[in-house]
């Protein structure tokens, strides 16, 4: 366990690379673990979460070489059965996403992760993957991992999503291109569609039509070359240092501005800080820019329940920021919180109050008043990597600065995030 801590000082200044969206670097690695050939997956992230998928695929069958341009991986076309539990760590995306890729092999496999992981709820995959015929238990009755999966040939089905996740849509998605027969996957709420851009990369059939999906199954893969664009998720928390700290300046250079993830940035702009985007241009399917943000005074936010999924990853970090908004915010609707890495609802509303701010916990969010910032102290981040880079912001602007009690989580996406924010603001 490894403190660490920021304090007030200089303007942010100069421009960051992010490293390679994590969400779409893992689905690029199971999607490339199926294909037959050599997938070249270029600006991979470098993070754990990355690090377990490749793992995963590893244990499978997959070769997988590392470079420093990204990732290579020769898949087989088809999955080779592991003699030891395939373990996701703490990716709930690498678990969800392998069930759904596993249940149409015909093999047998146990997925489990850390602690933390194994309190996340795995039944909303496993309920809808039964439309397609898949045999998955998982211990409370399916609720709960450890995850074992009977691989078996599968039918196309038309399901939904119980809950807006898209995690849950992509494992039905790897699902629904190895079933017999055309699949059709809907969800009532819109998730972000990496998968569904990149599976034609890789030769599936699929048609969007609003918030459906439809898969003609069976059809043969073939290798891809994937451009990973920055994380957006990972930018937020530069571009909130630098709507936070007077006179700042900052480029976030090619990051992600599919619309399903641009969500914060707009919010950005919306509170008060001068968010511009340039040279917008493609990797892929994928759109991506540079993004500028300037630091301006930040009004309060009121977010609810339609706004949730495209901000689920960011809400710990814009709690923070309301902490220093003129004003009264709340955040509604975001119950999901309490199911990811930590109860980040209780985590955040824990760290606000030693920090010295003023928040109200609710069931689905909280009420934040604003107006006097944050005086700072030490901060627990229970392990959670969003809680401690959201609150290592907060020191940017806190009175007393802030330190928080363990950095290792952060390498579970941006190992290299504390780097960045200190070199902007030398």
């Amino acid at each position: 366990m490894s403190r660490a801590a920021v304090r007030p000082g200089r303007a942010l200044r100069g421009e960051a690379t992010l490293p390679g969206d994590k969400s779409i670097t893992q689905r690029a690695i199971f999607l490339g673990a199926l294909a037959p050939g050599p997938t070249r997956i270029r600006n991979a992230n470098p993070g754990a979460d990355a690090s377990a998928a490749l793992r995963m695929v590893r244990a499978l069958g997959t070769q997988v070489r590392r470079d420093r341009d990204g990732c290579l991986l020769l898949g087989g076309g088809a999955l080779r059965e592991c003699d030891r539990v395939l373990d996701a760590r703490n990716s709930g995306t690498a678990l969800r996403l392998a069930t759904g890729l596993l249940a149409a092999q015909p093999i047998q496999s146990v997925l489990t992760g850390d602690a933390s992981l194994r309190r996340r709820p795995v039944d909303r995959v496993l309920r809808p993957l039964a439309a397609f015929g898949a045999d998955i238990s998982a211990r409370e009755g399916g609720r709960l991992p450890p995850v074992v999966i009977r691989g078996r040939r599968l039918s196309g089905a038309t399901v939904a999503t119980d809950v807006p996740s898209a995690q849950v849509k992509s494992a039905l998605l790897l699902a629904a291109i190895q079933a017999e027969g055309p699949s059709i996957v809907r969800e009532e709420v819109p998730t972000r569609d990496h998968t569904e851009r990149m599976l034609p990369a890789f030769g599936a059939r699929i048609t969007r039509e609003g918030g459906s999906v439809r898969v003609e199954g069976s059809a043969p893969l073939h290798a891809a070359d994937i451009d990973v664009p920055g994380d957006p998720s990972a930018a937020a928390f530069l571009g909130a240092a630098a709507a936070l700290v007077p006179r700042s300046d900052v480029w976030l250079r090619g990051v992600s501005v599919n619309p399903t993830r641009r969500a914060f940035f707009d919010l950005l702009a919306s509170m008060g800080a001068q968010v511009t985007f340039e040279n917008e241009r493609a990797a892929g399917a994928e759109p991506l820019a540079d993004i500028r943000v300037r630091a301006g005074t930040l009004r309060p936010i009121s977010i609810g329940a339609a706004e949730v999924p495209g901000l689920i990853d960011e809400l710990p970090l814009l709690a923070v920021l309301a902490a220093f908004a003129r004003g009264e915010s709340e955040i509604t609707g975001a119950g999901e919180l309490r199911l990811k890495e930590s109860d980040r609802i209780e985590a955040v509303a824990e760290a606000l109050r030693a920090a010295g701010g003023t928040v109200d916990p609710r069931p689905d969010g909280w009420r934040i008043v604003g107006g006097g910032g944050l005086e700072g102290g030490d901060v627990e981040t229970r392990g959670d990597h969003r809680i401690a880079m959201a609150f290592l912001v907060a020191g940017l602007r806190a009175r007393r600065g802030v330190r928080i009690d363990d950095d290792g989580a952060i390498a579970v996406s941006d190992p290299h995030f504390l780097s960045r924010l200190r070199r902007l603001a030398r």
